[in-house]
């Protein structure tokens, strides 16, 4: 069995380590933190191992990087890139619950958690994040780092830019996109095209300030 380090004492950390024990995908060595309080520290039954500068040590071990914001995820790869940690150091977490047939490709360092649905052609980048029940048609396209949360869907030929951020239970007409690093609300209904950076809310979704919405994307 392969060994793993995660990146981040999260929320979502927690539920990948529940994940890859459950279907043995991996043996989590421990955790890797910036918070030097959590060092020692134990996060359901995996040791904090120190900092995230402390991955290079780990030479024999997998690392996925378990941080719920894109940006988050990004400066971490990109971070790690420069200490050299490149792509092929990185393990992908898929839950054995997650459908994805012949002709979908989902890229390293993803993360599906249970129950999350590919139906034909769909491509996922590479640090890609969907939580439970998350559903992509037909020839959907994902860039790198975006993060889809509980119940998002994805109609057919719908494209998703670098980093964007799609909210609990929100929904993106087929054929229209979601720029790069853009937010849509829990529970909006995407009828036209996003432009990058974003943050549009409610049904239809519209464009709202983000001083107004207050907030920021991460989970």
């Amino acid at each position: 069995m392969s060994e793993l380090i995660l990146i981040a004492a999260s929320g979502l950390a927690r539920e990948v380590l529940a994940m890859v024990r459950s279907s043995g995908q991996y043996d989590v060595v421990g955790l890797l933190d910036d918070d030097r309080e959590m060092a020692g520290v134990t996060v359901d039954g995996a040791p904090v191992l120190g900092t995230i500068d402390d991955a290079a040590k780990y030479t024999h071990a997998f690392i996925l990087v378990c941080l719920g914001s894109g940006k988050a995820r990004e400066m971490v790869v990109d971070r790690l890139s420069v200490m050299g940690l490149h792509e092929a150091r990185y393990a992908t977490a898929i839950d054995p619950s997650v459908q994805y047939p012949e002709g979908c490709r989902i890229g390293r360092g993803s993360i599906l958690l249970r129950n999350v649905t590919l139906t034909a052609s769909v491509t996922l980048g590479s640090h890609v994040v969907a939580m439970p029940s998350v559903t992509f048609t037909h020839d959907d396209d994902v860039a790198d780092f975006a993060t889809f949360a509980a119940g998002a869907s994805l109609g057919g030929g719908v494209r998703v830019g670098r980093a964007a951020y799609l909210g609990m239970n929100s929904s993106v007409r087929e054929r229209t996109s979601v720029g790069a690093y853009a937010t849509v609300g829990m529970g909006a209904a995407v009828l036209s095209n996003v432009p990058d950076g974003e943050t549009w809310v409610g049904v239809p979704a519209h464009e709202i300030e983000r001083e107004a919405f207050g907030y920021g994307g991460a989970v």
